[in-house]
C-alpha cells in the first residue's frame, strides 16, 4: 500500500511520542486518534439476507510497535437491525493503570444522518476499579470505563473507537498483538494494520483461513495490511484440538524468541528467591531438613509447607503482573499468587539442596502453544520443576491437600512449559502418561438373595483418586458432614431413584484416595419377558442408546483436523447382584468386549459367577485425539454398544 512521505513523518513522530509518553493513568484521555492512525469512512451495510440482529459495518484494528511498547487502535461500527440487538446497550473498556493508558476517541449514535455524541468528553463515562475475579482470590487493579448507550433504537448505527497504549519496563517494552476474525454474518469492512520500525524486532504469523497480508516499507517504517470488504469470518471445526480450532488469526510479537521471554523473567525470580540472613524461613527449613533424610521427602515437605501455611491471592497491581513478590514477603504475609508461591518454594528447595527451577505454563487451551508467537502473555501460571535422581517432579504451591509424597503427584496437563533461566530456554513438552490406576472406581453390590420380590440391600462404594480424590477430601475438611451427606443423597437420588439411601460413610487414605460408601435399599423391578417366559431385571440406564459421539463437521477450514478425546482418564464401574439360590439357573445378557475404541482401552464383562451376576465397565484413555477419518467408524461402534442392555434373567418359575 502507498504511504506518503507526509504520513511517514507523522508515523516517526508518533513513534517518538509513544516512547516518551506519560506513564499510565487511572482515567481515560479524550482526544482524536493519533496521526499514525488512518481513520476509515463508515461503509454501507453489506448485502446479507441472513444478517444478525447487530450487523458489523466496520472492524478496524491498527497498532504501532516500537522498543518502548505498543499502541492499539480499535474502531467498531455496528448497525442495530432488530430489537434483539438492543441488549448490547453499553460499551466497556478495561485496562491496567500501571502499564496502560486509554484514549477514547468517539462513541456516537448515527440516526437519520445525524451524529449524536455520547462521549461528551467523559461527562457520562463511569470509571471504576472492578475486580472481576475477587471471589477467586484475584486482585489485578484493573480499571473499567463504562458508557451506557442512552436512547438506542432499532436502525441506529453505533460508532465506538479508542486507543490503548501499553508500556511495561519489566519486560523491556516487549509486547504482542493478536487479531481474530470472530464476528457473525458478513462485515462491511475488516482491516488489520500493523506498523513497526527497523529497530523493533516484530515477527508475525497467521493461522489457517486468515487472509494473506500485504507487506510494504517506506523509509524505516514497515506496514502489514489486511483490508477486506464484505468479509465473512471462518468457522472453527467442531471437536478439533485447540491448535486446529484457532482459525482466522494473526499473531505478532516483539519478543525475539522463547529464549527472550525466559531470560527476561529469570532475574525477577532469582532476586525474589534470595532469603535474608535472619529470615524466619530458615527455622522452618532447618526443621524440614532434620525430619527428612532424603531429597524426595524434603521436597514434598517443602511443598506441603507452602500449600498449608500460605493461602492463594493473586496480586496483579503495580509490577505484580510479571514480577514475583520476594519469598520473605510472601512468607511474612502468609499469602501469595503463583509467582510468589513459586519463589517461596524455590527458596526453600535451594536451601535444602534440591535442584529446581520455575516453569511457566498456559492453563487455558495449551494445545499448540509451540505454534504460537513467543510472548510473556502466552502464559498465565508458573510452578516448580524439581529434579531428583534424574526424574522431574512438578510442584505447584497454589494447590492444597496433596498427600502421599512426590510419587503420587501427576505431571500437569498443560502440555508445554517454558523454564525460566538466565541463559534463556525453549519450550519443552510436558509428558503426561496414561493413568495407571482408575481415577474413579465404583462398585454397586445389590443383595437380592432373599428373593426376587423381597427388598434388596445395596452397598455402593465410590473411590476417587488423584486430583478428584483430593478435591473430595478437601470438601470433607471444610464442609459440615451433614451438609455433604444431604447433598450427595440428593444428587444420587436424581440418577438412582430406585435406591433409597440410609447412610453415607467416608474415608480418606494417606495417599489421598477418598472413598464414599453409601448403604440403602433397592426396589428391583423383575419384569416378565413374554417372549421368553422368564422374569428379568434390567440395569436402569443401560441400553438407553445415548452414546457420546463425534459430531459431523460442515465444510470449512481444517475440516479434516483430528478430534479431541479426553485424556488422561480411567474409570471402572462394577455392578453386582447377589442372586437367590446361589444363582442356580440365572443367566445374564450384556456387552462383552475387550479392545480399543477410539483412544479408550475398553473392557466390558457380563457374567454369573459364584452366585453373583456381575457387569463390569472399564475405560482407560491412551491418547488425546484421533484422525477425522476414524470418527464415523467409532460412532457406529459406540451406537451399537450403547443399545446393549445389561440384563439378569431368572430361571423359569422364579
Amino acid at each position: 500500500m502507498f504511504v506518503s512521505k507526509y504520513l511517514t513523518a507523522f508515523v516517526a513522530a508518533s513513534t517518538f511520542m509513544l516512547a516518551g509518553a506519560a506513564h499510565a493513568a487511572d482515567k481515560p484521555v479524550y482526544a482524536p486518534p493519533a496521526k499514525w492512525v488512518q481513520v476509515a469512512e463508515i461503509p454501507a451495510p453489506p448485502a446479507d439476507d441472513q444478517a444478525p440482529a447487530t450487523q458489523l459495518l466496520l472492524d478496524d484494528n491498527q497498532s504501532l510497535h516500537d522498543a518502548a511498547g505498543s499502541a492499539y487502535y480499535n474502531r467498531r461500527v455496528v448497525k442495530i437491525l432488530r430489537s434483539e440487538g438492543l441488549q448490547g446497550g453499553s460499551r466497556n473498556l478495561t485496562w491496567d493503570p500501571e502499564r496502560e493508558t486509554v484514549t477514547l476517541h468517539s462513541l456516537a449514535i448515527i440516526r437519520d444522518g445525524q451524529r449524536i455524541d455520547l462521549l461528551k468528553d467523559g461527562k457520562d463515562v463511569l470509571v471504576l476499579r472492578r475486580e472481576k475475579n475477587l471471589e477467586r482470590a484475584m486482585l489485578d487493579g484493573r480499571m473499567t470505563a463504562s458508557i451506557q448507550l442512552n436512547d438506542l433504537q432499532v436502525g441506529d448505527t453505533v460508532d465506538w473507537a479508542y486507543t490503548q497504549e501499553r508500556r511495561d519496563p519489566v519486560v523491556g517494552g516487549r509486547t504482542n498483538d493478536f487479531e481474530r476474525m470472530g464476528w457473525s454474518g458478513i462485515a462491511g469492512r475488516y482491516r488489520v494494520r500493523l506498523l513497526w520500525d527497523d529497530v523493533t524486532p516484530l515477527t508475525w504469523k497467521t493461522t489457517t483461513a486468515f487472509p494473506e497480508p500485504k507487506l510494504s516499507k517506506t523509509g524505516r517504517m514497515h506496514e502489514l495490511l489486511v483490508d477486506l470488504s464484505a468479509a465473512a469470518a471462518p468457522k472453527m471445526p467442531v471437536g478439533a484440538p485447540v491448535r486446529f480450532a484457532r482459525v482466522g488469526e494473526l499473531q505478532a510479537t516483539t519478543y525475539r524468541g522463547w529464549e527472550d521471554v525466559s531470560a527476561r523473567m529469570a532475574p525477577l525470580y532469582a532476586k525474589a528467591a534470595i532469603l535474608a540472613p535472619d529470615s524466619p524461613l530458615r527455622a522452618e527449613i532447618a526443621a524440614i531438613a532434620a525430619a527428612n533424610p532424603d531429597a524426595k521427602t524434603r521436597a514434598f515437605a517443602a511443598l506441603k509447607l507452602v500449600e498449608d501455611k500460605t493461602r492463594y491471592l493473586f496480586l496483579g497491581m503495580g509490577e505484580g503482573g510479571y514480577r514475583p513478590a520476594a519469598a520473605d514477603q510472601t512468607w511474612s504475609r502468609r499469602f501469595g499468587d503463583c509467582k510468589g508461591k513459586t519463589v517461596l518454594l524455590m527458596a526453600i528447595l535451594r536451601e535444602l539442596g534440591v535442584e529446581a527451577e520455575p516453569v511457566m505454563v498456559m492453563t487455558l487451551g495449551p494445545d499448540g502453544l509451540d505454534q504460537r508467537v513467543p510472548a510473556a502473555a502466552q502464559f498465565n501460571h508458573v510452578l516448580v520443576r524439581a529434579r531428583i535422581d534424574g526424574k522431574s517432579y512438578w510442584l505447584d504451591g497454589t494447590r492444597n491437600g496433596d498427600r502421599g509424597g512426590l510419587d503420587t503427584l501427576e505431571p500437569p496437563a498443560w502440555r508445554w512449559g517454558l523454564p525460566v533461566r538466565a541463559a534463556g530456554a525453549s519450550l519443552e513438552s510436558i509428558e503426561q502418561p496414561p493413568l495407571s490406576k482408575p481415577e474413579a472406581e465404583g462398585v454397586m453390590r445389590i443383595d437380592a438373595s432373599a428373593g426376587l420380590d423381597k427388598p434388596a440391600s445395596v452397598r455402593v462404594a465410590l473411590t476417587l483418586r488423584g486430583d478428584k480424590g483430593l478435591v473430595l477430601a478437601r470438601m470433607l475438611e471444610v464442609a459440615p458432614r451433614a451438609d455433604l451427606d444431604r447433598q450427595f443423597k440428593q444428587s444420587f437420588s436424581a440418577a438412582y431413584g430406585w435406591i433409597t439411601l440410609d447412610r453415607i460413610e467416608w474415608s480418606v487414605s494417606d495417599l489421598g484416595e477418598t472413598t464414599m460408601t453409601m448403604v440403602g435399599t433397592a426396589e428391583m423391578e423383575w419384569r416378565l419377558n413374554d417372549d421368553l417366559g422368564v422374569r428379568e431385571w434390567r440395569k436402569p440406564g443401560s441400553g438407553a442408546g445415548q452414546p457420546t459421539l463425534f459430531p459431523r463437521r460442515e465444510p470449512g477450514p481444517n475440516v479434516d483436523a483430528p478430534y479431541v478425546t479426553p485424556f488422561p482418564t480411567y474409570t471402572v464401574t462394577t455392578t453386582e447382584v447377589v442372586l437367590p439360590n446361589r444363582g442356580a439357573g440365572f443367566t445374564v445378557k450384556g456387552p462383552t468386549f475387550d479392545g480399543r475404541i477410539a483412544n479408550d482401552q475398553v473392557r466390558q464383562l457380563a457374567e454369573v459367577k459364584d452366585g453373583v451376576a456381575r457387569f463390569v465397565d472399564s475405560a482407560r484413555s491412551l491418547g488425546r485425539e484421533i484422525p477425522a477419518a476414524e470418527a464415523e467408524a467409532v460412532n457406529r461402534v459406540r451406537r451399537q454398544m450403547s443399545e446393549q442392555a445389561q440384563i439378569v434373567r431368572a430361571p423359569k418359575g422364579a
